[in-house]
């Protein structure tokens, strides 16, 4: 599958993708992990029909951004907040509206408690929050080691995560015969393996929303819209009532026969979701 993001540009010496799509209004995309861009690759249409512009990008470090080999590069959600400053930058955006998915969320929350006057809207699907991060199995990956993760070989690397992006989902066949694969690419090989682990499994750490978990708040002072998979075996549906409630007027909607990477599942519901919330925005 190809990707979606096409254009490239250099932020403090480093390549990191992204595309445009569409005129209007802008809205930025941010995905998670262990995934990329072309997660939202359903979702983009529907809004550029809309009248949307849809600006999008991988983060640095994954899919077909820029890897980088020094380890004292820092590819948190801490650190990717700068990176999106210099793509509005670079886009030339002032406000908009912020839309993301699992650890893009933290980037999206850190972005909107520290600069909330340039953001129309916020919507957080299926998203990282407070301590909710990782997993109990990630945990235990974790403390066995990155090197001992990195030293893993290939095959069994391989089939590990294709087993463990599959629980993300509701609909199996439907991920195995879409994007799976691409995704486990990324991933994977003599590139993607140790990268996965330097630049996404070590940064696992609720630093980066416990931070700023007591000033959530502060989001409601934007409109708000929460979207959760009813099936998230990853962000269970526990922590998006969680946010709700720490978020003054925001809204959670639940969709059924959907998982952890819901844009995968239902992105027709999602963008029904999304889209009139949007237009709501705009008013």
């Amino acid at each position: 599958m190809q990707p979606i993001v096409s254009e490239n540009i250099l932020v403090n010496g480093h390549r990191v993708s992204f595309g445009v799509y569409g005129t209007g209004e802008p809205v930025v995309l941010i995905h998670g992990t262990p995934s990329s861009s072309l997660i939202w690759r359903n979702i983009v249409p529907r809004l550029t029909k809309a009248g949307y512009k849809v600006h999008l990008f991988d983060q640095l470090g994954y899919g077909v951004s820029e890897r980088p080999w020094d380890p004292s590069v820092d590819t948190s959600m801490s650190a990717q907040v700068p990176i999106l400053e210099a793509l509005l930058e670079h886009w030339g955006i002032d406000t908009f509206h912020l839309v993301a998915h699992d650890i893009g969320g933290g980037i999206a929350q850190r972005f909107g408690v520290f600069h909330p006057q340039r953001l129309r809207s916020l919507t957080l699907i299926d998203v990282v929050s407070y301590d909710s991060y990782p997993s109990k199995r990630t945990k235990e990956q974790m403390e066995a080691g990155l090197q001992t993760l990195y030293d893993r070989p290939a095959e069994e690397h391989r089939a590990h995560f294709k087993d463990w992006l599959l629980s993300a989902v509701h609909d199996k066949q439907k991920f195995a015969e879409s994007s799976l694969g691409t995704f486990v690419d990324y991933i994977s090989g003599p590139i993607g393996q140790g990268s996965l682990f330097q630049h996404q499994v070590r940064h696992y750490d609720p630093v980066h929303t416990m931070e700023i978990a007591d000033r959530l708040g502060q989001l409601g002072n934007v409109p708000v819209k929460l979207i959760w998979g009813a099936n998230d075996a990853w962000q269970v549906v526990d922590w998006a009532h969680k946010l709700k409630q720490a978020i003054p007027g925001s809204d959670l909607e639940i969709i059924d026969d959907c998982g952890h990477f819901s844009l995968e599942d239902q992105p027709e519901k999602i963008a029904d979701a999304l889209v009139p919330f949007l237009d709501r925005c705009e008013i």
